[in-house]
């Protein structure tokens, strides 16, 4: 049973982004506009050189906040401020999802590679606001982003997380190869299944799995 598969968990980690809402809302599709802008204003390219920037450092680095980083040396704070200033709107509660989680026995965190006031306004979005013992941004991470290692170790040193007995929730199955080699349960959320090792589990729909696991 997939129950049983998680007796020993008691740290619950959970991604933000496509993870605790639908991929539907879209609402990382402001985010890459605005992403967009700012690479464009910054680094004087042109609004498509600037989108293809954005997605080529998603690719190459995690985040293209890391990329910038990394060959341009931007300060990622007004960067970060910017690209999360977006209208929340299209987020609607889920009160099914929220009990769930409320239920989940043990610690209950969320690791975003956005900001953490970024994802405090999602998670009231969503009606999951005071869910969470803790919310970890990239900025919690030295702006390192996930997939890399050194970020999961960061933010889990600093919650006291022992990945043994944690299990990660997460959209992106880089991001699940780190948690994997740490000793963590792997849950992938996503609508299609991908075919990996270092992935426990794949569920399209949250709600679904988690009512599972209780």
């Amino acid at each position: 049973m997939v129950k049983d598969s998680f007796s020993h968990v008691t740290t619950w980690v959970f991604d933000l982004d496509n993870t605790l809402y639908d991929p539907k809302v879209r609402l990382f599709d402001q985010i890459e506009v605005r992403m967009a802008d700012y690479v464009a204003k910054t680094l004087s390219v042109s609004l498509a050189e600037a989108h293809e920037l954005r997605a080529r450092y998603w690719h190459r680095y995690g985040t293209t906040l890391a990329g910038l980083m990394r060959e341009h040396d931007i300060d990622p704070d007004p960067y970060l401020l910017d690209v999360h200033d977006i209208s929340f709107a299209a987020l609607t509660p889920d009160p099914d999802l929220a009990a769930l989680i409320k239920s989940l026995p043990g610690r209950r965190i969320v690791y975003t590679n956005g900001t953490a006031p970024y994802a405090e306004n999602v998670l009231a979005g969503r009606g999951l606001d005071g869910l969470f013992d803790a919310i970890y941004g990239i900025e919690h991470a030295s702006y390192l982003p996930k997939p890399e290692r050194a970020a999961f170790e960061q933010v889990f040193e600093r919650d006291g997380v022992t990945p043994s007995r944690a299990a990660m929730f997460e959209d992106d199955p880089r991001n699940l190869q780190a948690p994997h080699e740490m000793g963590m349960r792997t849950v992938h959320v996503a609508p299609e299944p991908h075919d990996a090792d270092h992935i426990h589990h794949h569920t399209h729909d949250l709600t679904g799995f988690l009512r599972a696991l209780l």
